[in-house]
């Protein structure tokens, strides 16, 4: 079946938000005349992703966005790094860093060619205003906005893959999931959906999990411009 539309997961396949957080909270760090180990307080801070959206899915609590899981997170870190004194102003401009990631170096023009062919749409964990607010940030040119917020369920629950379905109108197999997570790709192919892997350091150099594709995945690249190319861009 011939590909029609790319979707894409954003944090980590699309753009490299550690990198970023980091340099957020030094500078802020340096501000307030506090010097820690920002790597590990970004590590800390991200560790609250999973499990609270698996309590979401689970349906252990209500619906809540990225957003709200990383604001009470940041709040309980902010005391243990000297900053319990940060203002409300300050805490959600904190937050908001998860907002202004910087993209991998073949990101933008990968998606842009890939774009010449094929209708190219986020499929991200993260809430519908702050997936454009990252593509108007980093200049991502996909031409439609899907999230986990329209499913109302977080990958890799089935609910997000079909709702991408059917707000594209596509059958599964035409659409071709990218990420950097063989999870994500595991249940995508699960719904029906084509499957691209390619490998990121988004946890750091030291990074040695999914490197590798661990399945067999419709497609394996180093990046996205080598995919735009396999996929004749």
């Amino acid at each position: 079946m011939a590909i029609k539309a790319l979707t894409f997961d954003v944090f980590g396949t699309v753009v490299d938000w550690r990198t970023a957080v980091i340099q957020e909270l030094r500078q802020f760090g340096a501000a307030k005349g506090v010097d820690a180990d920002w790597a590990a307080f970004t590590d800390a801070w991200k560790t609250t992703y999973r499990p609270a959206m698996d309590k979401v899915n689970a349906g252990q609590i209500t619906w809540i966005n990225v957003d709200k899981i990383f604001r009470d997170r940041l709040d309980e870190l902010l005391p243990q790094y000297g900053l319990a004194d940060a203002t409300e102003e300050e805490r959600e401009r904190l937050n908001l860093s998860w907002c202004r990631p910087i993209a991998w170096p073949d990101s933008v023009a990968g998606i842009r060619r890939l774009k010449s062919r094929y209708l190219v749409s986020t499929l991200s964990n993260g809430n519908f205003v702050w997936l454009v607010n990252i593509t108007k940030h980093v200049g991502l040119p996909f031409d439609c906005v899907l999230t986990a917020e329209n499913a109302k369920a977080y990958k890799p629950d089935p609910r997000i893959y079909r709702t991408a379905i059917e707000m594209l109108g596509l059958s599964p197999g035409e659409i071709l999931m990218v990420a950097c997570h063989n999870y994500d790709l595991r249940a995508a192919k699960e719904q029906g959906l084509s499957t691209a892997f390619l490998p990121r350091k988004e946890h750091g150099l030291e990074q040695t999990f999914d490197q590798e594709p661990e399945d067999n995945w419709d497609f394996s690249v180093n990046d996205l411009c080598e995919l735009a190319a396999v996929l004749g861009c």
